[in-house]
């Protein structure tokens, strides 16, 4: 059983950071709804958020984990809760506090070990601290709040984000909560987490069978070879080709999967079904639709040959915050494609092996599996693939050229060392056709837009910065290379306000 940290959630878009923060430094952090009252803990965190305390209606946590006589760290708006739980003063800033400021620490303290006595944070607040609870004493200020860092006993509050990287030193001071105010042991360890999975897989399935749909995709690469270590023959992993797919996918797949790791995999060979149900489908949301449906069809009609009673899913951690009630009061709740997705008529059990991680930790496990770097390393890629980068209807001409002008994309990104600097890369099929010339030729051909991210998480991004010698060279070959493309354009929008992929 490993030592954990409750992070008690208020809204703030920082929630899933403080917790992988906390997994870092080698202490499992999980993350519950702000009124949740934790049990076998060696700490709690309360997040920041976009309430005031004094208004009416403020999230604010129960009263009773205070009593449980555990450190307690409250970060920016969980700093406020605490001092209004204890009777202080919280009110309306005359002005917002955004941005760096200087840690001024004032006493010495187990949180500051180690810590410059004026060192960089980065603020966030619109409310201040007028006066203090009785019992409380400031151990720390910035030019504009005097009560930067509060304590009593064991409670801290933190009015900055020490969990961001604009905090010079924050995440030293989340390890000194840790360790020398939580008295942590650190046994959080990706390969603790190899042995503990394989060992509930094998409890769970005993002497049954299980099945699982491989993607090639690093989530459900990782769920198998998890699966393959604990029963073995009795794993039947699936891949179901879809034709969506990028150049070359199923053959990579099959190549590490099959050839090198010796798995039984099996490979349905589903295009014309894929291509046929979307037939004069233009809207995105209903290709979506369509795409799910036929893929649980096709892959239920599949598993039952295998007499499996178990499902493995690569479903992480974020899949299951995102998609149940373990969420702060600002969020929407969504439903995730891994989560409550199955149709029950299929009367498996689902086992989520990697459901209590995220997916910098997935990457961990998979280069501890041996897994190549192909695999870690690879874009984040969509369930419906290349469906949602051809704009309008698919059809097989139109995926065949895009997937010979990604290949192109992604080539280049290698060979000039930028892939491992861009969080996503990829190419989108417009549906227009321009005017070209080629010799001595006129062409009316489809225009292809290039998209580059970078991003910690996907929730924001902004478009990568290209060398203009690499664009033209990635232009020009494929322009040169792929015929049906005549024009190359890049798109330089940022999410918000676009999101990462066009449909």
């Amino acid at each position: 059983m490993h030592e954990k940290i409750a992070v008690l959630d208020f809204g703030s878009q920082y929630t899933q950071l403080i917790a992988r923060k906390v997994r870092e430094l080698r202490v499992k952090a999980e993350i519950f709804p702000y009124n949740h009252v934790p049990r076998d803990v060696i700490g709690i965190i309360l997040s920041g958020g976009p309430s005031s305390v004094y208004e009416p209606g403020a999230p604010l946590p129960d009263p009773s984990i205070f009593s449980l006589n555990v450190p307690i760290l409250g970060i920016c708006y969980g700093m406020q809760a605490i001092v209004h739980h204890f009777g202080g003063k919280v009110e309306k800033g005359l002005k917002r506090e955004y941005g760096r400021a200087y840690l001024e620490i004032l006493s010495d303290d187990p949180l500051f070990y180690g810590l410059k006595r004026k060192t960089l944070v980065w603020m966030s607040h619109g409310d201040k601290i007028e006066e203090l609870p009785p019992g409380f004493m400031a151990i720390a200020r910035t030019e504009n709040s005097p009560y930067a860092v509060i304590k009593h006993e064991k409670i801290y509050g933190v009015q900055f984000h020490p969990e961001v990287h604009h905090t010079e030193e924050g995440k030293k001071l989340l390890e000194n909560f840790l360790y020398r105010v939580c008295n942590a042991k650190g046994t959080w360890t990706m390969e603790s987490f190899v042995e503990s999975a394989v060992r509930e897989i094998k409890e769970t399935v005993k002497d049954s069978h299980a099945v699982l749909a491989l993607s090639g995709g690093v989530d459900s690469s990782v769920a198998a070879v998890l699966a393959e270590r604990a029963i073995g023959k009795r794993f039947h992993p699936i891949f179901v080709d879809t034709g969506l797919l990028r150049k070359n996918e199923k053959e990579e797949v099959v190549r590490v999967f099959r050839d090198k790791m010796g798995m039984d995999l099996h490979v349905v060979e589903a295009e014309e079904e894929f291509l046929s149900a979307l037939k004069g489908v233009k809207d995105p949301e209903e290709k979506r639709r369509i795409i799910g449906h036929k893929f649980i069809e096709v892959f239920e009609r599949e598993a039952e040959h295998t007499g499996a009673e178990y499902l493995i899913q690569g479903t992480l951690y974020p899949d299951r915050i995102e998609s149940s009630s373990v969420i702060g009061p600002s969020r929407t709740i969504k439903t995730h494609h891994n989560v409550g997705g199955l149709p029950e008529r299929m009367k498996l059990k689902l086992v989520e092996p990697l459901r209590e991680l995220f997916k910098d930790e997935v990457r961990r496990v998979a280069r501890i599996l041996g897994l190549p770097e192909s695999i870690w390393g690879r874009h984040p890629f969509p369930g419906p693939g290349l469906a949602v980068r051809v704009l309008g209807e698919i059809t097989k001409e139109k995926l065949d050229i895009l997937r010979e002008a990604d290949a192109i994309f992604i080539e280049e990104l290698r060979k000039h060392n930028l892939y491992n600097r861009i969080w996503q890369a990829f190419c989108v099929l417009l549906p227009v056709r321009s005017v070209g010339v080629m010799g001595d030729y006129r062409t009316y051909e489809y225009v292809v837009a290039l998209r580059a991210v970078t991003s910690e998480d996907g929730m924001t991004a902004d478009w990568f910065r290209f060398p203009h010698d690499v664009l033209a060279a990635i232009s020009t070959r494929i322009v040169n290379e792929v015929r049906g493309i005549n024009r190359v354009v890049y798109d330089i929008t940022s999410k918000p306000p676009g999101t990462i992929e066009w449909e």
